[in-house]
């Protein structure tokens, strides 16, 4: 009976301890909970916090998203402005690097990781002062205003005033441009000669043009009928004067600025290696386009290798096609006439029907499909001469506008018709308006990776979507296969010439004479190809970097996972968490492989 009793009193005893541990261990995982719940509530106020600052400092940007509480607003080009962006950029930084991430889930450590990558990569290439060459004859003020005015929405009376006032304040922002092209001249940093003497004529173009048949008096075509006729008129006058008054003078004063003061101080040399810190330049704007740590002679071999392999394969297209050789085969393609464009509207045409054709095939190759439509546009009158073949131009997140298709209709009968299939779906479907499109309607993702815009990502999927054209059927003239082929020697061509620019030291005639031997581009192409190069340094490289990771991934998991391998859910995580560093992409699929085995 004893030994029951102290039994008894023994189990009382442990069942208590056991109480006491289990309350001072429920006690400590909610002191953990609380502090893991107030880490992440800290890292998801502070992103909003940073996103509200970009939105505000860049308003433009807030109204392609849809954001219209900037839409009366440009954005401010003033050095000081720079100055505080750099400082808030260090303040984030600091801000960011303190939050401890410590069993957040994947995608929220992921979030702060990110943002920690980009304010890091602000701030370490600030010292390059690239502000202070801010237009090319491919971007710049001069440019990119008219061709914003396409990208806003004109509703009610507000939008108009909100755009009249916008208006007014951009004589304004050429005046900061043009303080920044002095400071870039008084610090050597100034774009070749020649590129800026097409900018003059650029801008002396819309300086000539009459207030009401310029580009920014497209919202006065049509007005929506819920607007009154007397307000239609009110607002007609106010933004005919300002364009008359302020924006007209203002380009006719950038037009001469850049003519007589700035072109003539353009540098000779037309790598970036010839400015101040040049190799340090180039180096940063590799990593940042390929989001990788390859070097520039590494990127030059892989280039070279790829232009090999693309080489081969065109070889057995044109053996095919009854030719002995690539040149044989190139010539009688420039003497087809049957191969070339007749009209504008015929290039529109073919955009819309591959594009079209494509969406059909769609969910053989994704689970997740964009909501958003997509639209082929020609590129307008103003921009034409430098823009290229064709370009994408993302929706609002809502849907409220599609993506656009930009297609360059220019000469068309110039223009080969055999790259048109596979441009369309790298611009269209499945590349550029599937990718960004997917992008920005995840909702579990913050807006600052919704809108992520890693070129190697972003311009990789694009060049691999060319592909699954052919994987799901098409491309069945030959000519067009022909055409997918030399555009994916186009990108190959870039890693090459791009490095050779600017690493290399090479000759824009060397860059030139490179795609006439490896290549039947358009002439028109590759002149404007070249441009392009000269004038964004480490751009170009990003595309076949991609691709080429895109393809290595998709290899290993169709290795590992064996007939588990499932091409529709591949691609579901590839455009699952937005566009990301190659680096992080390469995480993810692993970590996606793994718990498929």
């Amino acid at each position: 009976m004893k030994s029951f009793v102290r039994s008894a009193i023994s189990f009382r005893r442990f069942a208590a301890l056991l109480s006491l541990l289990l309350i001072a261990n429920s006690s400590a995982m909610f002191a953990q909970n609380s502090d893991l719940a107030a880490r992440r509530k800290a890292l998801n106020d502070l992103l909003a916090e940073q996103w509200e600052y970009t939105l505000k400092r860049s308003p433009e940007f807030a109204s392609i998203l849809g954001d219209k509480r900037y839409n009366d607003r440009l954005s401010d080009f003033s050095q000081r402005a720079i100055d505080e962006d750099i400082s808030k950029a260090k303040e984030f930084l600091t801000r960011f690097e303190a939050i401890n991430t410590r069993d957040f889930p994947e995608q929220e450590a992921l979030n702060q990781r990110l943002m920690v990558r980009a304010l890091r990569e602000t701030i370490e290439n600030a010292r390059f002062k690239d502000w202070e060459m801010p237009v090319t004859q491919i971007s710049g003020i001069h440019l990119q205003a008219p061709q914003f005015v396409s990208l806003l929405s004109f509703k009610n009376v507000k939008d108009y005033e909100d755009y009249i006032a916008r208006m007014k304040q951009l004589p304004q922002v050429f005046s900061d441009t043009i303080i920044q092209m002095r400071n870039g001249m008084r610090d050597n940093l100034v774009p070749p000669k020649f590129l800026l003497e097409k900018i003059a004529v650029q801008a002396q173009a819309i300086a000539d043009q009459a207030p009401d048949k310029s580009p920014f008096a497209q919202p006065l075509a049509q007005f929506p009928k819920e607007i009154a006729v007397g307000d239609q008129q009110r607002l007609r006058e106010a933004l005919t004067a300002a364009i008359r008054d302020g924006v007209l003078p203002a380009y006719a004063r950038f037009a001469k600025f850049v003519r007589d003061e700035y072109a003539p101080r353009g540098r000779t040399e037309v790598g970036i290696w010839s400015l101040p810190d040049g190799a340090a330049r180039y180096s940063a704007a590799a990593r940042a386009s390929t989001t990788t740590d390859l070097t520039p002679e590494q990127i030059h071999q892989i280039g070279l290798q790829q232009v090999a392999d693309i080489e081969r394969q065109m070889t057995t297209i044109a053996t095919q096609l009854g030719f002995k050789d690539l040149k044989s085969l190139n010539a009688s393609i420039e003497e087809n006439k049957k191969l070339r464009a007749t009209s504008r509207e015929q290039i529109l045409e073919l955009y819309r029907g591959y594009i079209n054709q494509m969406r059909g095939e769609l969910p053989k190759l994704f689970g997740r499909l964009p909501k958003a439509d997509v639209e082929v546009l020609a590129t307008e009158t103003f921009r034409e001469r430098e823009a290229p073949g064709a370009e994408y131009q993302q929706g609002t997140p809502d849907g409220s506008r599609p993506g656009h298709v930009f297609v360059n209709t220019s000469q068309p009968e110039s223009r080969k018709t055999i790259s048109m299939e596979s441009t369309a779906y790298h611009e269209g479907l499945p590349g550029h308006h599937m990718q960004i499109s997917i992008a920005q309607e995840l909702p579990t993702l913050p807006p600052f990776r919704q809108q992520a815009g890693y070129t190697a990502f972003v311009e990789g999927w694009a060049l691999y979507s060319e592909r699954l054209g052919k994987e799901v059927g098409f491309y069945k003239d030959p000519y067009n296969d022909y055409g997918r082929l030399q555009d994916e020697m186009l990108r190959a061509i870039r890693l090459v010439v791009d490095t050779g620019l600017h690493y290399k030291r090479w000759t824009r005639e060397q860059v030139v004479q490179f795609f006439h031997d490896h290549s039947a581009i358009d002439e028109v192409e590759v002149q404007s190809e070249t441009d392009r190069y000269i004038s964004w340094p480490g751009q170009a490289l990003a595309y076949k970097i991609g691709q080429l990771k895109i393809l290595e991934l998709r290899e290993r998991a169709r290795k590992q996972l064996g007939a588990r391998f499932d091409i529709r859910q591949f691609h579901d995580e590839v455009l699952g968490a937005g566009a990301l560093p190659l680096n992080e992409l390469e995480v993810r699929i692993n970590s996606w492989i793994a718990s498929k085995k």
